[in-house]
């Protein structure tokens, strides 16, 4: 699959797999600021045109155990209509910012996704699960 990609910055770098079968691709920080709440906000310097029936999900990556960061919205979400520049925000417990200026921040994920009609309903069918919520499987 293609995916139209447009640098937004001279510095921009189009994403990659690192390996061969890797599920995401790497994203680099061209310019960051901090945003009114102190969040370190990264900039990509890149748009992507993402095909209709499909989404962009941005991930961490697992580098960011090494740190007290964490990407703000736990999951990024591309919806395919959106043309602008593609950015993580990061929180952090200590005042030190988890990345700089050309590193890897993040990774992108391109997936389908179905289009759901929900249907309203007096009774839902029965599970093993049923209503149990958080921790109700033992851990």
């Amino acid at each position: 699959m293609k995916v139209k990609i447009k640098k937004l910055h001279e510095d921009a770098v189009i994403p990659s797999y690192a390996k061969h079968g890797d599920a995401g691709v790497d994203l680099y920080s061209v310019r960051m600021d901090k945003d009114k709440n102190q969040n370190d906000v990264h900039y990509t310097g890149l748009a992507i045109e993402i095909p209709a029936g499909y989404v962009g999900l941005l991930f961490p990556r697992s580098s960011i155990s090494k740190t007290s960061c964490s990407l703000r919205n736990a999951v990024g979400v591309i919806d395919s209509g959106y043309r602008g520049e593609i950015m993580l925000k990061f929180g952090c417990s200590s005042n030190l910012s988890c990345y700089k200026v050309g590193d890897r921040v993040g990774q992108l994920i391109i997936m389908p996704y179905p289009q759901v009609e929900f249907e309203e309903t007096a009774e839902l069918s029965g599970s093993d699960r049923g209503e149990g919520g958080f921790g109700s499987t033992g851990a």
